[in-house]
């Protein structure tokens, strides 16, 4: 397993539209078991495949608090197929927007299809922040980053705060 690279704001990668897996095989599940390798080290709960410079339409998420074994998650091609009228609100962070937070207003349950690590078409209905978190990451898909959520403002500050955190990393 690999350790690999996170995308930060404000590269350009992160507004790509991913494009659909053709099949899950031995090279995407490489691809999954490497990026929950990362999301792990960084440490996450969720990661797009567009986040590790990858623009397919991939997640990984493991929702498991740190006294709980592992319970790693696959998607490949999620639809977000129904989103409830309700609302919720969750503080929000992401791997591309380091230590970067906000509250973040979604749909508070919603339906997704996808296909599992071995390629079987699955249904989930999601709740609390397994809907906030899988939302979350479907919009790294269609190239939304949690901060365009945000004022012009916000944004701009965020975005300034994560180039220096970076530049000072390097």
């Amino acid at each position: 397993m690999a350790i690999l690279p996170i995308v930060t704001v404000p590269d350009p990668l992160l507004k790509t539209v991913s494009t659909p897996a053709d099949v899950v095989d031995d090279d995407l599940r490489a691809l999954m078991d490497d990026m929950l390798d990362t999301m792990y080290a960084a440490p996450g709960i969720g990661l797009a495949a567009i986040q590790v410079g990858r623009p397919i339409r991939v997640l990984v998420m493991d929702l498991s608090d740190e006294e709980a074994p592992p319970n790693p998650k696959y998607y490949v091609n999620p639809v977000i197929t129904w989103a409830s009228e309700d609302r919720a609100v969750y503080n929000e962070g992401c791997l591309s927007v380091p230590e970067q937070y906000a509250d973040i207003e979604r749909p508070a349950a919603c339906k997704i299809s996808y296909l599992d690590y071995h390629g079987a078409e699955q249904q989930i209905h999601a709740t609390g922040l397994l809907a906030t978190c899988i939302q979350h990451e479907i919009d790294h898909l269609n190239g939304v980053v949690f901060i365009d959520y945000l004022s012009s403002l916000k944004r701009g500050i965020a975005v300034r705060k994560v180039k220096k955190l970076v530049k000072e990393e390097d």
